[in-house]
């Protein structure tokens, strides 16, 4: 039952800046911060003014003269270069276009998403739509797989997989009132993890960012995850 406890708890939370809490679910232990992108200032970040890669947390808190990173995660996929795998989009201006066709690896496992971030919504759409549905964007990553589509599981995954890995990625409501970013404590199956997404925490469409290289940085909880430089990450600025 201490998954119900922690789910009321979740959901009394008033709003803040960003709400992070560890949450349990089937056995997994997760950390979700919840967004309200209406309220709060949610954006992407890459490169910094001369066009070096930022990498890092403490590289993007560095850079918010007068302000603070209140909470960052690792927002997709990334070449070893750490330019972005599919189609990136800061403050409007556009570095990488949308892939669209199936590939290799995670991201190629259609159908994948976009994350899209406006000046009062972030919403999650699976590519297609996305591309179809031409939706004015300020920020956007694109990422893959989705997890969860129209409130249904991506059906490639499995539910007796044995691929567990540290996994993070964003779910969002249908109107993009409110986005919930999650990485796992545990290692967890891509079935587990959209579960929670859907089934926990009642979100229609959520979208996978990686694994292995998952971080968060969330200084309410005093955490500052580290490893690995990093290509894009979202961010709430304060």
């Amino acid at each position: 039952m201490r998954w119900v406890v922690l789910a009321l708890m979740w959901f009394a939370t008033p709003a803040a800046a960003v709400t992070c809490a560890d949450i349990t679910y089937q056995g997994n232990s997760y950390t979700a911060c919840t967004v309200d992108p209406a309220r709060e200032d949610v954006r992407l970040f890459h490169s910094d003014e001369s066009g070096s890669v930022l990498g890092s947390f403490s590289a993007v808190d560095d850079g918010l003269a007068g302000q603070r990173l209140a909470f960052g995660m690792n927002a997709g996929m990334y070449h070893p270069d750490r330019a972005p795998v599919g189609y990136y989009l800061e403050n409007g201006v556009q570095t990488m276009r949308v892939v669209p066709n199936a590939g290799p690896g995670n991201f190629g496992l259609l159908p994948n998403g976009v994350f899209c971030i406006t000046d009062k919504t972030a919403q999650v759409y699976e590519t297609l739509r996305f591309v179809a549905a031409k939706p004015v964007c300020r920020d956007a990553t694109q990422s893959g797989p989705m997890l969860v589509i129209d409130g249904a599981l991506h059906p490639r995954f499995l539910p007796d997989s044995t691929s567990r890995f540290i996994r993070n990625g964003v779910g969002t409501t249908a109107d993009g009132t409110r986005a919930v970013f999650v990485i796992s404590n545990t290692s967890v199956t891509f079935h587990e993890f959209g579960a929670l997404f859907r089934d926990f925490l009642k979100l229609p469409n959520a979208l996978y960012f990686d694994g292995k290289v998952s971080r968060l940085y969330a200084p309410a909880l005093g955490r500052s995850d580290f490893g690995f430089q990093l290509g894009p990450i979202v961010g709430v600025v304060e």
